[in-house]
């Protein structure tokens, strides 16, 4: 499978396609993801092969400055968001949180994870069950590999999700192409979501961060990987996950279709990161993250693992609103 990989080298962009065996080599004719996704569609050919034709030179990531999969010159043109509740087991952290406010009965997020499992995989053609969907930000919240990931002052958690997601760009016609799939960390506030579910969409107001590669063509079914966290250099909680429509109860395509069917997100023009979800975290294990402490996230079909550092910003104080 071939990936895209954007870097800088000396103050100069470039783009390198990375093969099977692991070698990237400089894609000419291109800079970024996005100029030779428009590249490829005005040729007729997929993204993939025009990558793999324009392969030169040897590149070593080693010796560039790895930056997001893909970027759009304004952030605002950036659409990222998610969905929960999509994976087999994911309920069970969630349904833990509220069962004591539930006095018995199945909370909604397990009825939500049931609706999912019964109806997240219609048939070809057909629309299925719609999951629980969240906003996060535009392009300006996400973070490449290797940059710090900063929870706000006011935030009382900052908690890893180890993802994939789909890259989408809006063509000028209005149809959603999908450019590939990411390695990603949602990230998350999981102690403002406990004290109260409404307040899923604050816990979900917060940075991403994207590995470097994106991976062109279909996900595999089954996707493994390992998310872990260091701290002070040492293990402190490592977990298996499990991703890919092997492990969801919802289709990718069921996913893609109830998160475009709004217009809003088909302006031509526009990039989206949508997260697809997971059914493991750590903070469902008790662990009470610290600034300083290291996210690593790695699955088997991405050969460069995703790790930032967890960051606290300062505060601001009160807002304050005046009329103009």
């Amino acid at each position: 499978m071939v990936s895209l990989v954007q870097f800088e080298r000396g103050g100069v962009r470039g783009l390198a396609a990375l093969d099977a065996e692991g070698t990237a080599r400089a894609v000419g004719g291109a800079e970024t993801t996005l100029e030779l996704a428009q590249q490829a569609l005005a040729e007729g050919t997929a993204l993939a092969a025009l990558a793999g034709e324009r392969a030169g030179e040897a590149v070593d990531l080693a010796a560039v400055s790895l930056l997001l999969p893909v970027d759009h010159p304004d952030p605002a043109h950036v659409t990222v968001s998610g969905t929960g509740l999509t994976h087999l087991g994911s309920a069970e952290g969630r349904d833990r949180m509220h069962k004591a406010a539930a006095a018995g009965q199945a909370t909604d997020s397990m009825r939500m994870f049931l609706m999912g499992e019964a109806g997240g995989k219609p048939a070809p053609g057909e629309a299925g069950v719609q999951p629980e969907w969240f906003y996060k930000g535009d392009g300006s919240i996400l973070a490449a590999a290797g940059e710090e990931l900063a929870m706000p002052a006011f935030a009382q958690d900052g908690g890893e999700e180890p993802e994939v997601a789909g890259i989408y760009w809006i063509a000028d016609d209005g149809a959603v192409l999908r450019l590939g799939y990411a390695l990603g960390n949602e990230f998350s506030d999981h102690v403002i979501e406990r004290e109260n579910y409404l307040w899923l969409a604050h816990s979900k107001l917060r940075r991403a961060a994207l590995g470097a590669e994106l991976l062109l063509g279909e996900l595999p079914a089954d996707v493994r990987g390992t998310s872990r966290i260091l701290r002070g250099g040492a293990v402190l909680w490592e977990k298996p996950f499990a991703t890919g429509e092997a492990n969801m109860t919802h289709s990718l395509a069921n996913l893609e279709h109830h998160h475009f069917k709004y217009a809003r997100f088909r302006r031509p023009g526009d990039v989206h990161v949508h997260f697809f979800g997971t059914a493991t975290a750590s903070f469902a294990d008790g662990i009470e993250t610290r600034p300083g402490d290291e996210f690593e996230i790695a699955a088997n079909c991405f050969r460069l693992p995703l790790r930032n550092r967890l960051a606290q910003k300062a505060g601001t104080g009160l807002v304050e609103v005046r009329a103009l």
